[in-house]
């Protein structure tokens, strides 16, 4: 196939800091090349490269070739006519990227007019068309919007229109579902596959995601510390990485369609990549690999081979003698649990908890309008020694559960449970030896933990609030520091000199110095790189097994839920609508939106993918100010669409209770159907 754009010797250089070193790489009309790699690794900045959007403090030297015609150095002029009209941008956080004092239409049309010689009517008839091919409800309506009245996926599907609004030949795409939910992250990749059909386009597609590279790339080149260090089309790289970096990456993936339940069947990969102003001698992931060695270390190896290229001098070895993830990279066994510990007592036990949040308007005299109902109807129960994975998309209630329990007080409806003893009328005394027993590990570990204390001081902080003495506190903090995988000397340095994965393990110290009984894990793994991610889980399963812990683990990723939980509960619109074993739950999903949220998961297989249906789910969910009558999925629910007038009438009327199913599982719809959608 001809070659649409031809990249050759990229650098990139902020103050004489290299970012992107020497990539090359081609783009045949119609193909879709995913570019990976860790955070830091130099793939958003090849692609802003690509078109000419860098701040003018980068140096960008090589060569970028649109249909022969040289971009690198090419007046504004030409870079101006390229930009929008044969090569687009699809951005990561199309909230920023939108201009947020003009309304949605008027910029889909300023992108129409800027590259055709047509009417501001034709013009606004054609942002129209876009955002109807995108999926918008009522574009007529939408367009008339400003972005900040657009949800996140909406939003997203709004910044694809305005790139396709010119037919363009490439679409660069970049992290375009980094921040959206899984359910609307199968819009946004449903919504990129209908624009490159529409226009023929060649696509960049940008992630950190495996999965989301696997089912849409044709080609996938992966980065590593500013270059390209592995390059094969997609079925070809992921059956068979020839680099160890790459199969790393792969065997840190948790996959949705495991079955081996091991928990320490994750591969973290060693180390940190290199600051990009720092990089080792030869190999720049030398000293992260367990295959290096003097060769690895003298000179950085060049990106060979034909169809399947890689950066390493053991590439043929890996090929030849068929290495995976755990034969390269060693994959320390789970202790196996102690004798003491036991399972089956109950840690926390919730009963039909809700909470509700007033809307005022007014900024003088406030009148009240309306309720939030945040959580309306949640069941929980762990026991001792047990994981239970708490699921849902954004808005559906699950920081303000956490919230409500970690509270310990009463309730505004139902019942909360902890260690056998309810919150509703704890004294001071009972508080304060419960706030003990059950503690958190926050999303974002930088911002949970004080810059201005030293580690030792941040993890003696639950134990001095409890009364311990600063001498006793302190003799725990090598112990705690090892038992999370970090050194003792480290209990001198402050939170910025440590990386994302470690500061995260010294939230995982501080909540275990008061040895609680329950862990709440609030996305504790949603801000790392994948390869970090695995050290962490891993670390989390080893705890879990030495001291008998319980943990709440709050997540968006049902990936990671599949491999860390043992039971599941699915919230919707603040609501329990399935929980159960984490085996039942996956395997055999009966509730609607439970099916649509694990077939929206992306597999980290090529030909998995390929083969799967997705179950797309229509529009955002409904706000919840607004608590109506019957099933509140149902506007969404691909089961009620499917019904005769006759049958809807349950859906429209009675509220689905939470019924048992099959030995270990509870739904809450009036027609559960068990079905495999992994």
């Amino acid at each position: 196939m001809t070659a649409i754009l031809e990249v050759r010797g990229l650098t990139v250089d902020f103050a004489d800091t290299p970012a992107v070193r020497g990539v090359d790489f081609e783009l045949a009309r119609g193909e879709v090349l995913g570019i990976v790699g860790e955070s830091g690794s130099g793939k958003s900045v090849t692609a802003l490269a690509v078109l000419g959007l860098l701040p003018r403090t980068a140096a960008v030297r090589g060569s970028v070739r649109l249909d022969g015609t040289e971009l690198i150095g090419a007046p504004e002029s030409t870079l101006n006519s390229t930009r929008g009209a044969r090569i687009a941008m699809v951005f990561q956080d199309p909230l920023s990227a939108f201009t947020p004092v003009y309304r949605i239409g008027d910029q889909i049309v300023e992108a129409v007019r800027a590259h055709q010689d047509i009417s501001r009517e034709k013009a606004a008839a054609r942002a129209v068309e876009l955002l109807d091919l995108v999926g918008i409800p009522e574009p007529r309506l939408r367009a008339a919007a400003f972005p900040h009245e657009f949800s996140g996926g909406m939003r997203q599907r709004a910044m694809i229109a305005m790139a396709v609004a010119n037919d363009p030949d490439i679409i660069l795409a970049d992290e375009p579902t980094t921040a959206l939910d899984v359910t609307i992250q199968a819009q946004v990749l449903d919504v990129l596959r209908t624009a490159r059909r529409e226009t023929g386009a060649a696509m960049v597609l940008v992630s950190h995601d495996l999965g989301v590279i696997a089912g849409s790339a044709d080609r996938v080149a992966v980065m590593y510390a500013g270059r390209i260090v592995e390059s094969a089309p997609v079925d070809e790289l992921f059956a068979g990485p020839r680099m160890p970096y790459t199969l790393g990456l792969t065997g840190a993936v948790p996959r949705l369609d495991e079955t081996d339940r091991a928990p320490a069947a994750l591969v973290p990969i060693p180390g940190t990549p290199p600051a990009p102003g720092a990089l080792p001698a030869g190999c720049p992931f030398a000293p992260r690999c367990p295959l290096a060695d003097d060769v690895c270390r003298a000179a950085e190896p060049e990106l060979t081979g034909t169809s399947h290229r890689a950066a390493c001098v053991r590439a043929d070895e890996i090929a030849e003698r068929g290495l995976g993830p755990t034969d390269v990279f060693p994959v320390p066994p789970v202790p196996a649990r102690p004798a003491g510990h036991t399972m089956g007592e109950p840690v926390l036990r919730v009963r039909q908890l809700a909470k509700t949040f007033p809307l005022y308007r007014g900024s003088v005299f406030k009148r009240r309008t309306g309720t939030v109902h945040a959580v309306d109807g949640v069941d929980l129960d762990i026991r001792q020694g047990e994981t239970l994975g708490l699921v849902g998309e954004s808005g559906s209630g699950k920081s303000t559960t956490l919230f409500e329990i970690l509270a310990l007080g009463r309730p505004e409806h139902g019942t909360i449970d902890v260690l056998g003893r309810s919150t509703d009328h704890l004294t001071r005394e009972q508080t304060r030896q419960l706030r003990s027993r059950i503690q958190i590990v926050f999303q974002d570990p930088m911002a949970s933990l004080d810059p201005r204390m030293p580690v030792a001081d941040i993890i003696t902080e639950p134990l001095r609030a409890q009364g311990a003495d600063r001498a006793c506190a302190a003799r725990r903090v090598p112990g705690l520091l090892r038992q999370v995988g970090l050194e003792p000397s480290h209990a001198a340095r402050f939170p910025h000199e440590f990386s994302g994965g470690q500061r995260q393990r010294i939230g995982i110290a501080r909540a275990l110095s008061v040895d609680p009984r329950l862990l709440v894990l609030d996305e504790p793994v949603s801000a790392l790189d994948v390869s970090i991610q695995a050290g962490v889980l891993n670390l989390l399963h080893q705890l879990k097994a030495e001291l008998g812990l319980a943990y709440l683990f709050v997540s968006h990723d049902l990936s990671v839920v599949r491999h860390i939980a043992d039971r599941v509960s699915v919230m919707y619109l603040g609501r329990t609508v399935e929980a159960g074993a984490v085996g039942e739950v996956f395997a055999r999903p009966r509730h609607p939106y439970t099916q649509a949220l694990l077939s929206a998961v992306p597999l980290p297989d090529p030909a998995k993918e390929r083969r799967r249906e997705r179950i797309l789910l229509a529009g955002d969910p409904p706000s919840p100010t607004v608590r109506e009558e019957g099933c509140r999925f149902r506007g969404r629910c691909p089961v009620f669409a499917g019904l005769t007038a006759d049958d809807r009438t349950p859906c429209e009327t009675r509220r689905p209770a939470l019924l048992p199913y099959g030995t270990d599982q509870v739904a809450a719809c009036h027609y559960p159907r068990a079905r495999d959608v992994v």
